[in-house]
Formats: C-alpha cells, structure tokens, sequence
C-alpha cells in the first residue's frame, strides 16, 4: 500500500495513513485528461469559509469512528508523527481507493482553522529537491529537516480518477504543525465515507453528471500567501506559477 517516501518521512503508523506525496502516476496510467480552460497548473482548491478551509484523509474505522463521534482526533492518533492532508476531494479519492484499501476505509473531512492552515503553508518546505528553488540539495535537506510542513503539487483528478493536467496541494504537517493540527486547529470531522460510495456507485453507473452534483463545492483559496512553495515541474508555458493566483 505504501509508497516511496521523501527524504526524512516516518514510517506509517499502524491503521494510520500517513502518506507520501505523489508526484508521479503509477505505472501505465492513462495520458493526463484536458482540464478547465484557463486554469493555473497549480492551485488550492477547497471547501472553505471565511474561518475555515476543509481537508480530507481517511483511516481504519478504529481511527476515525471515534474521530467523527468526537470531533478530535483520538489519542492512538500520534501527534509526533507525519500526516498528509489534502484540500481536494477527489485526489483523496485516487489515494484511498473511494474508501476502498486497506486501513482508509472511513474518509474524514477535517475543517480546520485557516489561520493554522495558513501558518503551515507560510513555514512549509518543498517536499522534494528542486533546482529552481534550492541552490543545492545540502540547503534543501536543511530547510527539510527544520520545517513543520511540506507542500507536494501532485495531479488533480476528474470522477474517473484520471490525472488532469493540473495541480492541487498536498500538505505534510509533522512536529508542531501535526500537534496543532490535531488539538487546536481542528473544528470539525465528519465521517464522509457513505458520500463517497454512493459518488463512486453513480460513476460506476456511467451517471456523471448526478456524481459531479455531490461534490464539494471546491473553489479557489485565493488567500494562499506568496511564499507558498510551489517549484517543480513547470506548466505547459514553461514558468512555475504561485499557488491561487
């Protein structure tokens, strides 16, 4: 189930999904399918207000039965160790399998406060080694090993699960951030799995359009600080936007 992680990643932890970033499709996925006219090659994207922003990641029904029924996360959940949260629905979708693999059967949609979430995007690092945005991979493991959060740019997906040839984030939070995340930032969670099989069902079905009515209402986070990490692999003209702008 685990993929290779980043440099300096945990271990996961048993019923606990603390994924790696993504950024390569598995092996014989399809070509990346046309997107949104006009869209960034990298923005957040995600449920939120003007307090809030919603994140998704999914779990054993052990982890997050008792996550949703309290609205915090339990204490088997360690807070020293790396989590991955994602703002977009469908890529948690991709990643879980539409609840579907082994220990992420229960989806969680985790409203968080976005001063936290802002916090973490302002002290992340680039998950990965880039030329562009480190003078060497010396600096880079350095900024890597101090930063409470990781940002990781990895294909957005259509109802299908085909890559779109767009990003949406991926943010790791360890040390300081995970610890906030679980008992400060946190302001709700709720249990979301049904939602997303009776999503999948309909897509089995051929019936998109209905599926595509379900879905969050995911729009851009306009509010993303101009820091924010985001060198990588450059869009289709050849520059590395900033994320929601």
């Amino acid at each position: 189930m685990n993929e290779p992680r980043p440099v300096g990643e945990p271990p996961d932890e048993p019923g606990r999904t603390a994924e790696p970033p993504h950024e390569r499709g598995p092996a014989g996925e399809p070509p990346p399918q046309p997107g949104p006219a006009g869209e960034p090659y990298r923005r957040i994207r995600a449920v939120h207000t003007e307090t809030t922003i919603t994140v998704y990641q999914a779990y054993t029904p052990g982890i997050g039965g008792p996550a949703a029924r309290d609205g915090r996360f339990p204490a088997v959940w360690k807070r020293e160790r790396m989590t991955w949260i994602k703002p977009s629905f469908l890529w948690m979708m991709y990643r879980c399998g539409w609840a579907t693999k082994p220990d992420q059967e229960c989806v969680l949609a985790i409203e968080i406060d976005r001063s936290g979430f802002d916090w973490a995007l302002r002290n992340a690092c680039l998950s990965h080694y880039d030329r562009a945005a480190h003078p060497d991979q010396r600096a880079w493991k350095r900024e890597l090993k101090a930063a409470p959060a990781r940002v990781q740019w990895d294909p957005e997906r259509d109802l299908r699960l085909r890559a779109l040839p767009h990003r949406s984030l991926q943010l790791g939070l360890s040390g300081e951030a995970s610890r906030r995340y679980a008992d400060e930032w946190t302001v709700s969670i709720t249990d979301v799995t049904r939602r997303a099989r009776e999503i999948h069902e309909l897509v089995r079905q051929g019936d998109l359009d209905t599926a595509a009515r379900l879905l969050p209402d995911e729009r851009p986070y306009a509010t993303a600080p101009p820091g924010l990490p985001s060198a990588g692999p450059a869009g289709p003209g050849g520059a590395v936007e900033r994320a929601g702008r």
